[in-house]
């Protein structure tokens, strides 16, 4: 793919306008139509971002032949209808998360990108970010010696009224699948799938969890995360990774973090920071997610080394585990709660 990359916008809520402007930044990029349910919304969100063609359908924009990449950004429970409906009809995909409400789903997914031959990617932009990728890189090459363990959290106090969409099973509500994502991700992206999981939750009246702590491990490496997630509580949103030869901290807001600090036996304290996010240019950080996408489709690839499909169907299956432990179902589990 060479020239200006048409994106499609498929949904109209907060986190899709987070996407629209932070696409701004990006060079050579353009979102030239966006979907809604309804043509109000579509022309709302069209008219604020300057974009060309509203749609009050979702299959409208999938048949847009001048739309190269399509950005779902729906709630949960319509990920894989909406990215499925792209998918099928010849469009790329990055898809918000969590990838899916389960792995089944998200392992549809995947088959059909792959047998389309399209791209498709969970828009997991933490991975994204050049901060978590120098972490990684640090990890790798043995900086802080063997993980031992992992902490992270990501909770917020709310509060959230039973008709949010939050609170609201039918959207695949609850923390796990909106926050828990993010620390289950980051667990993972260090360690790879678990061979244990053990969690509690406080469940609300809907069913859907308000809170849920999960204890993993890794029998193998000889590691254990213990990560939180919440809509009741205001937590600290860190995250740390501590190995044999030391450690390594974020601060709040390490899902889409602009330093660490590198602690080590021996030496002192050593930052690392870069530009990222928020107070950038206005920017929230989504434009590295963005810029991969872009990369990876003028490379010809159709699966992200930054954000692997094998490792978002890994973290569902994480997230799957954690919801039978907890006694949380949806209905595209195939099991209804009373």
């Amino acid at each position: 793919m060479s020239g200006t990359v048409r994106w499609g916008v498929l949904a109209t809520g907060g986190i899709a306008t987070t996407f629209a402007e932070d696409l701004r930044s990006m060079p050579d990029t353009e979102v030239v139509a966006v979907a809604s349910r309804t043509d109000a919304s579509a022309q709302a969100f069209a008219e604020r971002f300057g974009i060309p063609r509203a749609y009050g359908s979702w299959a409208a924009l999938a048949a847009d032949d001048e739309v190269d990449v399509v950005y779902v950004a729906t709630p949960h429970s319509a990920h894989r209808e909406a990215a499925a409906l792209c998918l099928e009809a010849g469009k790329h995909v990055l898809c918000e998360k969590a990838f899916t409400l389960n792995a089944r789903e998200a392992d549809e997914l995947v088959k059909l990108a792959r047998d389309r031959g399209l791209f498709l990617m969970e828009a997991m932009w933490t991975y994204c970010n050049p901060v978590i990728r120098r972490m990684t890189e640090l990890v790798r090459d043995g900086a802080i010696g063997e993980i031992r363990t992992v902490q992270a959290d990501f909770g917020l106090a709310g509060p959230f009224g039973p008709e949010h969409r939050l609170r609201d099973r039918a959207l695949g509500g609850g923390a796990l699948l909106d926050l828990g994502v993010y620390p289950v991700s980051f667990a993972q992206l260090l360690l790879g799938e678990p061979d244990r999981v053990q969690a509690d939750a406080v469940l609300s009246p809907e069913g859907v969890d308000l809170h849920t702590a999960m204890l993993l491990g890794w029998s193998e490496a000889g590691a254990s995360a213990l990560l939180n997630c919440s809509l009741v509580a205001d937590t600290p949103q860190t995250a740390a990774v501590t190995g044999t030869k030391g450690r390594i901290e974020f601060p709040r807001g390490f899902f889409y973090p602009e330093r660490f600090v590198l602690h080590r036996p021996g030496h002192e304290p050593e930052e690392f920071t870069a530009k990222t996010g928020a107070g950038t240019a206005g920017l929230r950080g989504m434009q590295f997610e963005q810029a991969e996408v872009v990369r990876a489709l003028r490379a010809g690839e159709t699966e992200s080394p930054l954000v692997p499909l094998d490792g978002s169907l890994a973290v569902m299956r994480t997230l799957d585990a954690v919801r039978d432990r907890i006694g949380v179902r949806y209905a595209a589990d195939g099991i209804t709660q009373g």
